[in-house]
């Protein structure tokens, strides 16, 4: 690798680290509004072209690879990450204004899922390997050796989040379960954190070299939009990982289905996550309801995907109570710096829309004035009526940052209704008591669970486990694929692959998953049994 140049800066084209030919720019420091010293280049498009082809040069050999050797790969990147030490803490810190211990723990969280699908990889009975051996006196026709398992897609491109500068960028999750698969990754960093990145890119690059794996595995870039969208179109890349706005996400979901070949985007976009407090759960237990929702609106300046932005409350006697305490600690609650100004002015504008439309009042705001020098969000809680919010198509848009809209419905019937005017969401959460779910006319459940790739019983949803069985998805526009699939546990390294069946193959030219003697010792489907022999 070359050490030419500041690791803080560089792109990386394989195991190189080089200086864009394109424009420069620099970080940004949203807790004191100011560009840091450290100036970026973005790569040109022949220097995004030399990534694409080294992926798939390096896709040959990689795919090959035993998955122990994969796994080596995923572990000695985890290693190399928590080698960097304070220096990336430090740097993200700088970047998104997040505070230290978040950002600590998010380091943990993406280390762990590049953990999570080492082990994943070395018990290996996620190839879902089918077999059914030939039966050569089958009347009326012999069956020929059919042996079925996953294989990997290719190159594939994958967009840094704004929002998780560790845990949703470099060495997420997209990334993670692209490189289990078998794919290499050509990663697009986000302009808010570009230090940040360079530091991860410099780890992986770093691991790719120690563990001997093929040069164009990984590649880091700082592009513009037209050379992002350029990656996309590009005919030997494969598949695509975003998780943005909803316009970013479509406008490459466009660029990819207009390609000679369409290709599948796994874009992670918007959600509002509704969440319905019947009678019951307000009667047995209001204050810690609405505490724990304030504070799910306010955690990390309400800037995550799963933040509970609308809430449907059934009216009942213990009604101004909820308000009142939900009240309560969102004006207690102070203003905090945002990841940058366009989130930050993005979110004023919201709240600003949504609180003049008629019938919309303002609950409670942060009594603390925020500080407009240092791009601070200030939290907010709006109500309304279920009416008013049936007529007003746009409060169910979703505002990116500490506000929630709590719309009281009086019927079950009205809230039946408001529910199913939702667009699709990664979550929803559902406060009841048993009898009330039993009693009612309405399956609030199946009703959620249309709308949602999460249904929470209790609780609230800003918590994202790294987890076998977590569901991180939503129909549309949640994510492009309708929700099929999940960015967030093991189930995320379906989206990187394709089943393939190899029929009548000597045994010696099979992979080691199908091949007879079961060398990888894994669990198998033979003839519809699972089996490890």
């Amino acid at each position: 690798m070359s050490t030419f140049q500041n690791p803080l800066t560089a792109n990386f084209i394989g195991s190189e680290a080089v200086a864009g030919e394109g424009d420069f720019f620099n970080a940004f420091a949203p807790s004191i509004h100011e560009p840091l010293a450290d100036e970026f280049t973005n790569v040109s498009s022949e220097q995004a072209n030399e990534a694409v082809e080294k992926a798939a040069t390096a896709f040959a050999g990689y795919k090959k690879l035993h998955p122990n050797q994969r796994a080596d790969f995923l572990d000695t990147i985890a290693t190399e990450i928590e080698a960097l030490g304070d220096a990336l803490i430090e740097r993200a810190v700088l970047e998104s204004g997040l505070p230290t211990g978040r950002l600590s723990g998010e380091r943990g969280r993406t280390t762990g899922q590049l953990r999570m699908f080492a082990k994943l990889l070395r018990e290996g009975s996620w190839v879902d390997a089918r077999i059914n051996p030939a039966l050569p006196d089958r009347q009326p026709l012999p069956r020929p050796d059919l042996r079925q398992m996953l294989v990997p897609l290719g190159p594939v491109v994958v967009f840094g989040a704004s929002n998780f500068p560790l845990a949703f960028s470099v060495a997420g999750g997209d990334t993670a379960s692209a490189l289990a698969s078998g794919c290499p990754v050509v990663f697009k960093a986000h302009p808010s954190h570009p230090g940040t990145s360079s530091l991860v890119g410099q780890a992986i690059a770093a691991a790719a070299t120690k563990t001997g794996m093929p040069d164009g595995v990984f590649s880091l870039l700082h592009a513009d939009n037209e050379v992002a969208q350029q990656l996309v179109a590009h005919p030997a890349v494969k598949a695509v990982g975003f998780t943005g706005s909803r316009a970013g996400g479509l406008a490459l979901q466009k660029v990819a289905q207009d390609r000679a070949e369409p290709i599948p985007v796994y874009a992670e976009m918007s959600a509002v996550n509704p969440v319905v407090v019947l009678p019951g759960a307000v009667q047995e237990n209001a204050v810690n309801v609405a505490e724990g929702l304030a504070a799910s609106v306010t955690l990390g300046v309400g800037q995550f995907c799963t933040n509970p932005g609308l809430v449907f409350l059934l009216d009942s006697p213990q009604t101004d109570v909820f308000l009142e305490a939900v009240a309560d600690k969102i004006r207690a609650s102070a203003p905090a710096t945002m990841l940058n100004a366009g989130i930050c002015q993005n979110y004023q504008k919201s709240v600003q829309h949504n609180r003049v439309i008629p019938g919309v009042r303002v609950l409670a705001e942060s009594e603390t004035p925020s500080e407009e020098s240092r791009t601070e969000g200030r939290p907010a809680i709006l109500t309304t009526t279920a009416p008013i919010f049936l007529c007003s198509p746009t409060l169910s848009d979703e505002v990116f940052g500490p506000t929630s809209l709590i719309i009281t419905c009086q019927t079950e019937a009205e809230l039946a209704e408001c529910l199913e005017t939702l667009e699709g969401q990664l979550t929803a959460t559902l406060y009841a008591t048993t009898d009330e779910l039993s009693q009612s006319a309405f399956d609030w459940v199946s009703m959620l669970q249309a709308k949602a790739g999460r249904v929470l019983f209790g609780g609230f949803p800003t918590g994202v486990e790294v987890a076998e069985a977590m569901t991180h998805a939503g129909p549309f526009p949640a994510t492009t694929d309708g929700g099929r699939s999940t960015s967030v546990g093991t189930g995320a390294i379906l989206r990187f692959v394709r089943p393939f069946t190899f029929q009548s193959f000597p045994d010696a030219l099979l992979p080691l998953a199908l091949q007879k003697a079961n060398p990888l010792g894994i669990w198998r489907n033979v003839d519809g049994e699972l089996t490890k022999a």
